[in-house]
């Protein structure tokens, strides 16, 4: 087998093309041949040794898989040789083999394609945990998604529509707008690059005059630094602030805005909640398959790289020049 390893902490360009021994399946445990790979912001962290979990080098990233069961461990039921599944992994699935607990694997549905499967579960799992179980987010409500054209926030676009919210996307460029706009944003915001105080301030205003002056129930923040502050000032009354992710930076937000608000900061670790609370997680993926079967929800795939080209798959995402998603595909 082959995989793009870490061997030392570093950037995508880091990452090393190595032959491996194929691995055996422990008591617990599926091998999978490796169908496709999602790409997300923890996959650029892992291997600087800067996310919160760091694996034992040398290791794969790649925390989201799609593949095929080719043998089982010990003790594993419910699973058969030849079935499709997804899982979120932590890390090991830029490889064209990997082995994973059989406790973390989610058979595919039959109508879902392999590169679909591979960008599932952590954009839409994060966004559905956010919104539904942590905002509790409800028909009628505004929601306000900063970074709305990267995977997290795509999703977070298409469930906020389901959910019957009115949906502003705010992010960097004109072609971000139209993408957000294309998947049922009901209204953009532009950012600039640098947010200085006048910019911060017409940022806040934008957002009040979208909500009817009254502020956004629930602001979905992926992004962080300078554009945090602005955004909690464009909320409203009893508003729900949801901690998502800070690739711009950890911010520091006045905490007398909350006060003055009576709103809510709320963090969102999905990776954290499904260990913590499995049934709700198999609940919340039974609600994203309904969805996808019905139409309401489809992975937005920017662009596709071979797994030798792991490391310019990350640095696209990374870069935030993707719109949707990015994803390794490993197998024909």
């Amino acid at each position: 087998m082959k995989a793009m390893l870490s061997n030392e902490p570093g950037g995508p360009e880091t990452l090393e093309m190595t032959e491996l021994p194929m691995p055996e399946p422990k008591a617990g445990e599926l091998l999978i041949k490796v169908h496709a790979a999602g790409v997300n912001f923890p996959d650029a962290l892992i291997i600087k040794d800067l996310y919160q979990f760091k694996p034992q080098r040398p290791f794969a990233p790649g925390g989201e898989v799609s593949g095929e069961i080719i043998s089982i461990g010990d003790g594993v039921t419910g699973f058969a040789v030849g079935e499709r599944v997804l899982a979120l992994t932590g890390h090991g699935a830029f490889a064209t083999h990997m082995t994973l607990e059989a406790a973390r694997a989610v058979k595919v549905p039959d109508a879902m394609p392999a590169e679909d499967a591979a960008c599932f579960i952590f954009t839409y799992g994060t966004s559905h945990h956010a919104l539904k179980d942590r905002a509790q987010i409800k028909p009628g409500e505004t929601l306000l998604i900063l970074g709305a054209a990267g995977g997290v926030g795509a999703a977070a676009i298409e469930l906020g529509k389901a959910a019957g919210a009115t949906v502003i996307a705010a992010v960097s460029t004109e072609d971000k707008a139209a993408f957000c706009k294309s998947i049922g944003a009901d209204h953009t915001i532009i950012y600039p690059r640098e947010m200085d105080r006048d910019a911060q301030r017409a940022f806040s205003t934008k957002i009040k005059e979208l909500s009817g002056g009254e502020g956004v129930d629930v602001v979905y923040d992926a992004v962080g630094g300078d554009y945090a502050e602005p955004a909690l000032r464009g909320i409203g009354w009893q508003g729900r602030y949801l901690v998502v992710g800070f690739p711009a930076g950890i911010p520091k937000l006045p905490l007398n805005l909350p006060l003055l608000k009576g709103s809510q900061i709320i963090g969102v670790f999905w990776g954290a909640a499904v260990r913590r609370d499995p049934k709700g997680h198999a609940e919340n993926m039974d609600d994203l398959f309904r969805l996808y079967a019905e139409g309401k929800i489809r992975p937005h795939i920017h662009a596709s790289y071979p797994l030798a080209q792991a490391g310019d798959a990350i640095n696209m995402m990374s870069d935030r020049k993707a719109m949707g998603k990015v994803i390794v595909k490993v197998a024909e």
